[in-house]
């Protein structure tokens, strides 16, 4: 059991509040949540991860289910890709007990610098739903896609969001504001994979997770309001902040652990 002053408790809630509304938004909400919790002593990184899933989940349901009503995402795309994200975040869970994150670090780094200057130097990116392919190969490549970025989420996690708006906006086409809403379906499914190997191995930190979890909900719903009512420009600006902010905070830990 943790024994946390009522300072702690009260920043880890605003931490999740913020992350709610950035993860509605456009994803990346774990680069707020997942340090805040890591910074907890007596916390070990899988319990740091398995309560982080258990606040973002409580937040992608109330956000999933905004975008549905206000932006109708298409479910024939978000069903298949939910499922395989599922699968694909159940065995990244169980690879997270084995595997250092920090391998992952340089790797993801890189991605994410060539996804910032993709999205910057392509300004009309994402504008509007141009849809690359219909049918059974759009459907298949939005499952490679969930199955892929899934894993990620077991594993890691922070910045999952930020994949998912991106692979749908350059890889199937869509608008920002659409591709949020089914990211947030996928994420959802993501959380739920995640958790089903956490809870049962009793790395989740109950207490601790629902009270971020509530903020988290607060700060979903507020921001997938936003968002729908701002609309595509607005998501891409918050995109390319949260894309520069996980850039410096990944490119902070390499070098911290290239100096060690």
């Amino acid at each position: 059991m943790l024994d946390l002053d009522p300072t702690t408790i009260v920043l880890l809630v605003l931490a999740g509040l913020a992350a709610g509304w950035v993860d509605a938004v456009v994803g990346g909400g774990g680069l707020i949540q997942l340090p805040a919790l890591l910074l907890v002593p007596g916390i070990s990184p899988v319990q740091a991860l398995a309560t982080n899933k258990l606040g973002s989940i409580m937040g992608t349901s109330v956000s999933s289910i905004t975008y549905y009503r206000r932006v109708g995402p298409d479910l024939t795309t978000a069903g298949p890709m939910a499922l395989a994200a599922l699968a694909g975040a159940v065995g990244g869970a169980a690879l997270a007990t084995q595997i250092p994150a920090e391998l992952f670090t340089p790797i993801i780094l890189v991605v994410l610098v060539g996804v910032a200057l993709f999205t910057i130097l392509r300004p009309r990116l994402g504008a509007q739903d141009d849809l690359r392919w219909e049918g059974n190969r759009h459907r298949w490549t939005a499952a490679g896609i969930g199955l892929v970025i899934g894993a990620y989420d077991g594993l890691l996690g922070p910045g999952t969001g930020t994949f998912l708006v991106i692979s749908l906006v350059s890889v199937l086409g869509y608008a920002f504001l659409p591709a949020s809403a089914l990211a947030k379906i996928v994420n959802f499914a993501t959380n739920l994979g995640a958790l089903l190997y956490f809870v049962p191995h009793g790395a989740v930190i109950w207490g601790l997770g629902l009270s971020m979890g509530v903020a988290n909900l607060v700060g979903g719903y507020v921001g997938a309001r936003m968002a729908v009512a701002k609309g595509s420009g607005f998501v891409r600006v918050v995109f390319v902040v949260v894309v520069g902010a996980l850039i410096c905070k990944l490119g902070y830990d390499v070098v911290t652990d290239l100096s060690r």
